[in-house]
């Protein structure tokens, strides 16, 4: 399987509904509050920044516009999150 076939079942098996999933959390938690922290903002703002890079990431690969060497060092970093978590 090639490194950019990886990074895209990363990215939608993984990471995107993880990052999604955080964000939902998020919002809940500022629903249950009625407010939000200058903390929490700044989370949610980060969450979605991620959530628009992955997007990004999504898009280069299915336009082609990725090289191999590219996606295995961005899939590299990602297996590097993953795994200090």
């Amino acid at each position: 399987m090639k490194n950019s076939e990886k990074l895209k079942n990363l990215l939608l098996n993984e990471i995107i509904p993880d990052l999604e999933d955080a964000i939902d959390e998020l919002f809940e938690k500022i629903d249950k509050s009625k407010t939000a922290s200058n903390e929490d903002k700044e989370e949610l703002k980060d969450f979605q920044n991620m959530l628009s890079e992955c997007q990004e990431i999504l898009n280069d690969i299915e336009d082609d516009e990725m090289s191999e060497e590219e996606a295995k060092e961005i899939l590299d970093e990602l297996i590097d999150m993953k795994t200090e978590e």
